[in-house]
């Protein structure tokens, strides 16, 4: 089995809404009919409008959803990458090494309905001045306490990238999604775990900072939060 995780773009002048609408209600059977397995959409709709403000997209228009889907062969995805780009404006597809260091345990709900809370979708670049394999070891060994420690995240899935299958995107290194409570989107101290509490929103803040500059080259780094629905685990 092979992960793939796409990136789509919505049609100019689409609501929001109106895109995950039709890719909740036509686009994500259909890739469960042509035989997607653990499939899961993270996409802009109004329930994260709120979080505007986390978005950053240095590289050109924002990507507007995340689907990651396994399948026995990559190369045999054609038909699922044909619905996906009947759907949207453009897309890049990737693939991945999953590995999960936060596995969500405390926001489950049935197959298909949203997901509490909100996830934001990162697409990372490792920092072109150290060893790719200094990048893994603090991505790894580092960020994950950081992560732990310092957020209010519930979910933390790496997809290391492979190789890219499709589209011309960033030369990314990763692409992340985080799991966080939905006063997050607006409120830094609920996104820090740090409600109430100045100086611990302070040094969590601090401390995470330092940590991905360390191994992240963050003009490149690009956010975009989303809701989350996952159609099988």
């Amino acid at each position: 089995m092979e992960k793939i995780v796409t990136l789509l773009w919505r049609p100019d002048g689409q609501p929001a809404q109106d895109y995950a609408k039709g890719l909740q209600e036509k686009t994500m059977p259909h890739l469960q009919e042509l035989g997607a397995s653990k499939l899961k959409l993270c996409v802009e709709d109004d329930a994260v409008a709120a979080g505007a403000g986390l978005r950053m997209n240095p590289q050109g228009p924002p990507k507007a959803a995340f689907v990651s889907y396994w399948i026995e062969l990559a190369q045999d995805r054609g038909p699922l990458e044909a619905a996906l780009s009947e759907a949207s404006a453009g897309l890049t597809s990737f693939l991945v090494v999953e590995s999960q260091p936060i596995v969500n345990t405390k926001h489950l709900v049935a197959p298909g309905e949203r997901t509490p809370g909100f996830s934001q979708v990162t697409c990372v670049l490792a920092k072109q001045s150290i060893p790719y394999e200094e990048f893994i070891r603090i991505w790894h060994e580092e960020q994950r306490p950081c992560a732990i420690e310092t957020q209010s995240t519930f979910q933390y899935v790496r997809n290391e990238i492979v190789r890219t299958l499709s589209g011309d995107p960033p030369p990314w290194s990763a692409v992340v999604e985080e799991g966080f409570p939905i006063g997050a989107l607006s409120d830094p101290r609920v996104f820090y775990d740090a409600v109430g509490e100045e100086d611990k929103f302070q040094a969590n803040l601090a401390r995470m900072m330092e940590t991905v500059e360390r191994f992240l080259e963050m003009p490149a780094t690009d956010v975009t939060a989303m809701s989350e629905f996952v159609y099988e685990r």
